[in-house]
């Protein structure tokens, strides 16, 4: 279940989203790995900050070790995806990552929630000639891979392994 909220001015049609979430947790649901979780010293807001190859990466915040169990016995089922103004996503992005600048989405694992930035979004939708629903696609798909534990910040192989997941959805 996934429950959309939209606190721009813009209004969209985001019926397509649920779709979006439904394949991306079948696409979790055949991984097999466990995730290893940094001690709780290296835990930190993690996430993308800085532009690379035109756009923004997204971002994720990593749970305490309560939150993270409570996730592992119950797994992902309900998420909440919040649309939010460049001004929310930096107040967020510096609240929780000390970093003041605008990021793309930022995802709270023990919250399930996801907040995507809108007019980041849009911008990036046209860096990348796409669509601006594959854009909010992609960075639902990468929240909700992030809310399952993977941190593409970690290091270089997390980071293709994080891509590989995400590849095998747009393959789906």
């Amino acid at each position: 279940m996934i429950e959309i909220t939209n606190l721009t001015k813009t209004k969209i049609d985001l019926k397509f989203l649920p779709k979006a979430a439904r394949a991306a947790f079948a696409v979790l649901r055949t991984e097999k790995k466990y995730k290893i979780f940094p001690p709780p010293q290296l835990r930190r807001g993690i996430g993308g900050g800085g532009v690379q190859n035109g756009f923004q990466h997204p971002t994720s915040i990593l749970p305490s070790s309560e939150g993270r169990r409570k996730k592992e016995a119950n797994g992902l089922k309900d998420i909440s995806l919040v649309l939010v103004s460049e001004a929310k996503i930096r107040e967020l992005n510096r609240k929780y990552r000390h970093k003041n600048e605008v990021t793309d989405v930022l995802s709270f694992e023990e919250l399930n929630e996801i907040y995507i930035c809108l007019p980041q979004a849009k911008k990036q939708s046209q860096l990348l000639k796409t669509s601006l629903n594959s854009e909010l696609t992609r960075l639902l798909v990468h929240g909700i891979v992030h809310l399952k534990g993977y941190d593409h910040e970690r290091s270089q192989s997390a980071e293709l392994e994080m891509q590989e997941i995400e590849k095998k959805f747009w393959i789906k």
